[in-house]
């Protein structure tokens, strides 16, 4: 008679099998007789069984429905609280979501708990509790009763909201997915509708004036770069004279940088690119020589896009805090969030109507297509995939550019061919 392959064993006259599973051996009867056929296919089972346990996709109530472990399994899943579901989502996503990215998830996550019953099993949770949930995101009350009661000071924007409500749906659905919950609480709950955000670019009297509010020629540069470029803050903040070409007058984008010390590529790749630079961006970058090219170099890691994966950059930061800084900075540059708060001074400062810093970006874009720039060459230098988002997002702007387009098409289309004459030539039909 043949051997038992490894983990199958006679028992009773019939065939079980033994396997590690979440720590321990356990034992489960197939119920089919002891013969050398069904000794191989039960190898074959085992085999299989054990490659979904190491990947994590084994499921023990759909692979063995009618085992009492099973149910106990079961059972235990529908005890688990939204707090432990919450967390042990959040870990297995780190390998999939960049870091600040994470830490936003995080951040949205801690919010959500401490509205809804945390301690509670996730089973338990209904629609109304995430509808509950997002009345209270928005307004800053909870309903208690037939009275509102204010949670928060003030509510939040649509578009937070949306935001917040995206991840602990998200979250749902894996406990969902993965028999942590009996049935279905989100089937229908959609986002809230948003009015679309038009760009709010500056005008040029205003960018004049928000340069004249700087007290610092590196802040002056900062604003120039970016409104010349349309880099985004993440990108400023991480480029390195080593990514300028002062002879071609270009500048190559390949990290950014959205935490403190934590440097990634570009947002997409699309924005792994190279920057063709205006007169003004290669002045500001002169201008900024001044202040940092001879600083010493630093090794700095960038984590790339697959998990786990680094490389190792040589740089020499065109913008350094503590050239401007009072107290002598240890940072060897800037972020995001410092850009951001400059920003906000000189609006400030100069008398201009608040907008967020961004509008950087949006007013490079709106005084391109002014200017009568192809849309493709915008986008290329902004990091786009392609021009779709320029025409989606800009397209005001374009439209307010018709009557100039007319005009380049009667200088293009000016052939300057004379006049077929009246009379028909010799020998010509």
């Amino acid at each position: 008679m043949s051997k038992y392959p490894t983990g199958v064993e006679n028992h009773g006259g019939s065939l079980r099998l033994w396997f590690i599973y979440q720590g321990e051996r356990v034992r489960e009867n197939l119920g089919v007789p002891d013969t050398p056929k069904n000794r191989k296919i039960a190898g074959e089972l085992r085999t299989s069984i054990c490659y979904a346990i190491r990947t994590g996709n084994f499921d023990y109530s759909s692979q063995f429905p009618n085992s009492p472990r099973a149910q106990e399994n079961n059972n235990h899943k529908l005890k688990v609280s939204i707090s432990e579901m919450a967390y042990k989502w959040l870990a297995l996503k780190q390998t999939v979501l960049a870091k600040n990215t994470h830490m936003r998830y995080t951040s949205y996550v801690k919010m959500c708990l401490r509205i809804l019953d945390d301690a509670k099993p996730i089973s338990t949770l209904t629609h109304e509790d995430m509808m509950s949930l997002r009345h209270e995101l928005l307004t800053g009350f909870q309903l208690k009763g037939k009275t509102l009661e204010r949670s928060h000071k003030k509510g939040r924007t649509v578009r937070t909201v949306n935001g917040y409500m995206a991840v602990m749906l998200e979250m749902i659905k894996f406990a969902e997915r993965n028999g942590y919950t009996s049935g279905s609480v989100i089937s229908d709950i959609r986002p809230l509708r948003k009015s679309k955000s038009e760009p709010d670019p500056l005008t040029r009297d205003e960018f004049i004036r928000l340069l004249d509010a700087a007290k610092h020629e590196q802040i002056r540069n900062i604003w120039i770069l970016a409104v010349s470029t349309g880099m985004r803050h993440g990108e400023i903040c991480a480029l390195a004279w080593e990514d300028v070409d002062t002879v071609n007058w270009t500048v190559k984008v390949s990290r950014n940088l959205a935490i403190s010390n934590h440097f990634t590529p570009p947002k997409t790749e699309s924005g792994i690119r190279t920057i063709n630079l205006t007169y003004p961006a290669i002045n500001a970058l002169k201008s900024q020589m001044q202040f940092t090219r001879m600083r010493d170099q630093k090794e700095v890691v960038v984590n790339l896009r697959e998990y786990g994966k680094q490389r190792t950059d040589i740089c020499t930061f065109v913008f350094n805090p503590s050239v401007t800084g009072i107290r002598q900075s240890k940072s060897i540059c800037y972020i995001p969030g410092s850009i951001a708060a400059s920003w906000n001074t000189l609006l400030k400062r100069a008398g201009i109507r608040h907008r967020k810093a961004y509008e950087s970006r949006h007013t490079f874009a709106c005084w391109a297509l002014s200017a009568g720039a192809n849309p493709s060459f915008i986008a290329s230098q902004m990091g786009h995939t392609n021009a779709q988002m320029v025409f989606s997002v800009y397209g005001k702007w374009m439209a307010e550019q018709n009557g100039d387009q007319i005009a380049i098409l009667n200088r293009n289309f000016d052939f300057n061919a004379p006049q077929m004459p009246h009379k028909k030539l010799a020998g010509i039909e």
